[in-house]
């Protein structure tokens, strides 16, 4: 019997490839690997991965990076990234901890069988600052917050002179909004450390107007001001009216990092819901458009830069790596810009 089914069952199989089955999603599959060590975080656990050992005194560390992986949640690939743009970044980087928190979700525990304690979020909610899903009600940006809280420590780091929050792609995203409502500078600044964000090739921006770079699209789109596009319907966590925020964010030291090959309308990991196409066709433009609108709307006191990378495009290793990205991190000179 299967000797006669076979020859069918292999056309089936040939038929279904040539009329491009769809694929899964990557940040639909379980992630390779979890981050080895954990921070407790509002009753749950934070996995992440630590270039130091940060239980006890690091006297001498002057810099801290906080690296936000991409959609994939692939804390390990970006881990390997954060090293290698530290050990570029030379003298810079010996006086470094690298530290990469993993945003998990509900497909990663169930894969690896990790504890109940594991924090967990949706697929996409983390990027937005969405509550996680176990085991506690956990803001990804509370997430941060401990990080730097936990950086704010005297007794742990009496040298300590600046944290750099940086993320690329859906880690961008993260960086980007959590610049906007996050409450871990403020930590930070009571003991005298400073706090700067890279924001490096995000699918989207969280908008203060309800102007787009594409009105015709948000004309018809339900939502495309809404959080995470937008100020309506704020994330719990927010603290503030949008105007405050505006206020804050604007001040803060922000650097939008964009790759100018990263021009690809149809690249598989681009947010192509209508909330982002109003913002524009690629990440490149986005980026750009965000920023010539906040520029407008703000004037002398929009303190942020857009610095290019030339020839990159949606690839975290080679921005966080480039001349730019050493100095929007690490301030190596070289860049250019």
């Amino acid at each position: 019997m299967w000797r006669r089914l076979f020859p069918f069952l292999v056309l089936c199989l040939c038929a279904s490839a040539a009329l491009g089955a769809p694929e899964v999603a990557g940040n639909r599959r379980p992630v390779k690997a979890v981050a080895d060590k954990r921070l407790e975080v509002g009753g749950g656990e934070l996995p992440l991965y630590v270039s130091r050992d940060w239980s006890v005194p690091l006297p001498g560390v002057t810099r801290a990076v906080v690296v936000l992986h991409g959609r994939l949640r692939d804390a390990d690939v970006y881990y390997k990234t954060a090293l290698k743009a530290q050990a570029a970044a030379g003298a810079a980087g010996r006086e470094t901890i690298m530290i990469v928190p993993q945003f998990l979700a509900g497909i990663d525990v169930e894969a690896f069988h990790l504890p109940e304690s594991v924090l967990h979020w949706s697929l996409v909610g983390w990027e937005g600052g969405d509550a996680a899903k176990g085991p506690a009600p956990v803001s990804s940006f509370e997430a941060v917050d401990a990080i730097l809280a936990r950086l704010a420590d005297r007794e742990r780091f009496p040298d300590l002179r600046e944290v750099v929050v940086a993320g690329h792609s859906g880690g961008g995203q993260v960086v980007q909004r959590y610049a906007i409502l996050g409450r871990g500078e403020a930590a930070l600044g009571t003991v005298g450390v400073t706090t700067r964000y890279v924001v490096a090739n995000p699918s989207s921006y969280a908008w203060f107007t309800a102007d787009r770079p594409e009105p015709a699209i948000a004309a018809y789109c339900h939502g495309y001001n809404d959080w995470k596009y937008g100020m309506k319907k704020l994330p719990p966590y927010a603290q503030g009216t949008p105007a405050a925020l505006e206020k804050a964010y604007i001040a803060r030291r922000v650097i939008y990092l964009l790759g100018t090959a990263d021009i690809d309308p149809n690249q598989s990991a681009l947010d192509k819901s209508c909330m982002a196409e109003a913002q524009g066709p690629t990440r490149f433009a986005r980026g750009h458009a965000y920023f010539a609108a906040m520029q407008a709307a703000n004037g002398a006191a929009f303190a942020h830069r857009l610095v290019e990378v030339p020839g990159v495009g949606h690839d975290g290793e080679k921005m966080l790596t480039s001349a730019c990205g050493l100095a929007s991190v690490f301030d190596v000179p070289g860049c250019g810009q």
